[in-house]
């Protein structure tokens, strides 16, 4: 028999998209593919070139269950010359993926009793690693026309004695949010007052548009630092999803704690990996742009055609890679035989007679939205929009 926690656990949403998405394509099926939440560029060359050396001269061993120091030391680096934040090698930790990280965070920070405040829309795995711990999540209702900001009002709404965290994601999947400054301020401030821990992950933190400068809420105030745990990794940045490398900085005490339970489960990230972020974080940067740049042109695109079909609205993102359409006029009309009564429905006909893959906005706690990635060439972009207009076209 399972254990209950095993259960009530169901799969990530998108990695299930993406698996069948594959399968389909496998099938020799023509499908524009919306789902993956990873860079469609190769990872650069330079970087590829540092897990060749490791191996051949043989840095195919264990490590520290934290990470090798040399990689530490250019987290730290990193986050001195991006965010102007000062940490010791005892304040970071290298981790398997960000979301490893945010995996041994909760698991070394929450319990039964424990609430934590999940913004709304959020990435799918905040609740279900949340509730593995025993804690609740909360879930914290923000709008689209107010840039899905978490604003002190809101906020102060929904913390109870029992509140022991809020997740920020910023720049966000699945919107691509952002907060602006005098927001992360009130945040801190009421953050501090609570006593609670604040999660900041920020892994998307260079993919930004339209002259938008990311602020790490650590950096905003030593009061605000001492209580927040920033969550990271070179997956986005650097197109190295595979590579399986997070890291976070935080207080010394809860760091050790992520790192015990790292040793008790993984130990270390895989030591060629390492040494291919090394390279990454400490070599050349303008990779970054020319993926940026693209990234904007794509954005862009998918914005005008979107909002273009009659009832449609979408949020313009000022990062990430995603945009987060408003479907909710369709829901209740029909396609053949078919109601589309949700999100999933409308996800369903899209992939099954329209060969497009899309996630559904319910995943992400919003129903009637969907998401989609365009970390992904531009002709697919253009073929799968062109299926989703004649999808909308055909419904009764």
């Amino acid at each position: 028999m399972l254990s209950k926690r095993a259960r009530a656990l169901k799969p990530s949403p998108t990695l299930a998209i993406s698996a069948k998405e594959k399968a389909l394509k496998a099938k020799g099926l023509d499908i524009a593919g919306f789902g993956a939440g990873e860079p469609d560029f190769d990872t650069p060359q330079h970087i590829k070139q540092a897990a060749i050396d490791a191996i051949n001269k043989n840095f195919t061993r264990y490590t520290p269950a934290s990470g090798i120091d040399e990689l530490k030391d250019a987290v730290i680096e990193k986050f001195k010359r991006d965010n102007d934040l000062s940490y010791k090698r005892d304040e970071v930790i290298i981790s398997c993926g960000g979301k490893h990280a945010l995996f041994n965070l909760f698991e070394a920070l929450f319990e039964e009793g424990d609430e934590v405040l999940i913004p709304v829309p959020y990435w799918v795995s905040y609740p279900p690693m949340v509730e593995l711990t025993g804690a609740k999540p909360v879930l914290v209702e923000t709008d689209e026309k107010e840039e899905y900001q978490v604003t002190p009002s809101l906020l102060k709404r929904y913390i109870t004695r029992n509140t022991k965290a809020i997740i920020l994601n910023y720049p966000s999947n699945p919107v691509g949010s952002v907060y602006f400054k005098e927001n992360l301020e009130a945040i801190g401030k009421i953050a501090v007052e609570n006593n609670l821990y604040i999660i900041s992950d920020e892994i998307y933190e260079k993919l930004t548009y339209d002259e938008y400068e990311h602020i790490s809420i650590a950096s905003m105030d030593n009061a605000f630092k001492e209580r927040t745990i920033i969550c990271h990794g070179v997956s986005k940045t650097y197109a190295m999803t595979g590579w399986r490398i997070g890291f976070a900085a935080g207080p010394s005490e809860i760091i050790k704690a992520m790192a015990n339970i790292q040793s008790q489960s993984t130990s270390n990230p895989t030591s060629i990996s390492q040494m291919a972020a090394l390279a990454a974080l400490t070599g050349p940067q303008d990779f970054i742009t020319v993926m940026v740049d693209e990234f904007k042109k794509r954005r862009d695109y998918l914005i005008k055609e979107l909002t273009s079909l009659e009832g449609i609205t979408c949020y313009n993102p000022r990062g990430a890679f995603y945009v987060f359409p408003n479907f909710n006029a369709i829901i209740g009309k029909k396609y053949k035989d078919k109601t589309i009564d949700s999100s999933t429905t409308w996800t369903e006909v899209l992939l099954e007679d329209f060969l497009t893959a899309v996630v559904p906005g319910i995943e992400f706690g919003k129903e009637g939205y969907l998401r989609l990635s365009f970390a992904t060439s531009m002709e697919v972009i253009k073929k799968g929009v062109d299926r989703i207009k004649k999808a909308v076209g055909e419904l009764k």
